[in-house]
């Protein structure tokens, strides 16, 4: 991907969304991980649990980068991914970040670390299909993936609460990349590759049935859990 070109400045577009609507669950997990110790910790426990949990996603993202080429994992990373957009829309537990919290700094670190670890493979592989490959994006998708972690995590959790919408746009895009990683998929080059008529279509039935399939069964989730939750109250 050339840089400065508009697909870099699109891929850079959609790394940074990506981030935004995911990094706010892991942004939220360090301050309840660190809510619990005395006033002068909390600071250092955020910053240097969050350096902690970067140079874990670094290792992360760029095994992830390299694993991507084997044959299949692009496909394997897609479906991947595309149950990731599907959860991040569907999944309203208010449960998810309870019990989370030390009494130490070490205690907190540990968390930090572990918790971005587990949660970061959606950050990991969303940044790592929009980039494409492309080692200059991953670098400064995990930049920006750093303050908003940091210091990010009221903000994107008021944002989110403001403009609910943000949510299924991420999803969307995640939806988006995640069809990207499936037709980029080598295996699948006599589907997608090649500028015949049957070529195109394949491409583009992908795409929309990626980011409208997405969409779609979240919100039919989304409308279940809230029937359920209103049979239950009334009984």
């Amino acid at each position: 991907m050339e840089l400065f070109s508009v697909p870099w400045w699109s891929a850079l577009l959609a790394i940074i969304l990506i981030d935004l609507v995911l990094a706010g669950d892991n942004a939220i997990v360090i301050a309840l991980a660190a809510r619990n110790l005395p006033p002068e910790h909390q600071n250092k426990a955020i910053v240097w649990g969050t350096v902690g949990a970067i140079v874990v996603r670094s290792a992360m993202t760029v095994g992830v980068v390299w694993l991507l080429k084997i044959p299949g994992l692009m496909l394997v990373g897609g479906l991947g991914l595309l149950w990731i957009a599907y959860k991040l829309i569907s999944d309203t537990s208010e449960d998810e970040h309870q019990g989370v919290g030390a009494t130490t700094f070490w205690g907190a670190m540990k968390t930090i670390i572990v918790a971005d670890a587990l949660m970061g493979v959606d950050n990991v592989l969303g940044v790592a299909g929009a980039a494409n490959g492309s080692f200059d994006l991953v670098v400064i998708g995990l930049l920006i993936s750093i303050p908003i972690v940091v210091l990010g995590s009221k903000l994107v959790l008021r944002l989110v609460e403001k403009w609910p919408v943000i949510i299924h746009l991420g999803a969307a895009v995640l939806a988006f990349t995640a069809a990207q990683m499936i037709i980029n998929e080598k295996l699948l080059d006599p589907v997608f590759d090649g500028g015949e008529t049957i070529n195109n279509l394949a491409r583009g039935a992908t795409y929309i049935v990626a980011v409208a399939g997405v969409l779609a069964t979240g919100w039919w989730a989304t409308r279940k859990q809230v029937q359920e939750e209103s049979e239950t109250q009334s009984i």
